[in-house]
């Protein structure tokens, strides 16, 4: 009797499964971020003669709107029982949800820097998440122009899609880090302790790597 185990053990049976348990990191998420920023900070506002409520635009959108709205695209093109042709349209369709929500996020957070008299791009986080925001652009308007455009060649959509999804959940993966990094970068400003509000953004910052891991999960089924 052979001692070898097949790599198809290791494989995730139900991708059903996983992607579940990623919707449900979603409004998990969702509700946390919205407690956090309704609850115990200003609120939301585009303009404001309280900045906070400025800034606040930016965690929004870039949680909510940007990363789990991406990994939502993600699960989508892999477990979404539809046909092929559907597959492509949620899948671009939410990532372009999630790209316009981003550049918003990034106009807000620029908008509260420029009218508090704070210098922009100086730490790690904003580094990588405006280089994260342009790589996600460049990977849409090439990803529309090789597997939406109706010229595109069927043999440069073969040789294009192996990049195509490394590339895209490598940009993924960079929206979770700059989300984690920025969690970590607010909650040092606040000077946030073991008190309520250090909680809810420390398990904000917990479910997304959670969910980040589930996306994924979603990928190698």
């Amino acid at each position: 009797m052979s001692n070898k185990i097949s790599s198809s053990s290791y494989k995730v049976k139900s991708p059903m499964a996983i992607t579940i348990f990623g919707h449900l990191l979603f409004i998990a998420i969702t509700i946390l971020v919205l407690v956090w920023l309704l609850h115990f900070r200003e609120g939301l506002a585009f303009s404001s003669s309280n900045k906070a409520k400025i800034f606040n635009i930016h965690p929004m959108l870039m949680v909510i709107g940007f990363v789990l709205m991406a990994g939502e695209a993600i699960m989508a093109y892999t477990t979404t029982p539809t046909s092929r042709k559907n597959h492509k349209l949620f899948h671009m369709i939410l990532h372009l949800i999630a790209l316009l929500s981003g550049i918003i996020g990034v106009i807000a957070v620029f908008k509260f820097h420029n009218e508090s008299g704070i210098p922009h791009m100086y730490t790690f986080h904003s580094w990588i998440g405006l280089s994260t925001i342009i790589l996600f652009g460049l990977q849409w308007i090439l990803s529309f122009l090789t597997f939406l455009y109706p010229g595109a060649r069927s043999s440069t959509r073969s040789r294009v899609a192996p990049w195509h999804a490394l590339i895209g959940i490598t940009i993924f993966f960079m929206a979770i880090v700059a989300t984690e990094t920025g969690l970590v970068q607010k909650f040092i400003f606040l000077g946030l302790t073991r008190n309520q509000e250090g909680l809810i953004v420390n398990f904000i910052g917990l479910l997304i790597l959670l969910f980040g891991i589930s996306v994924g999960v979603s990928v190698l089924v």
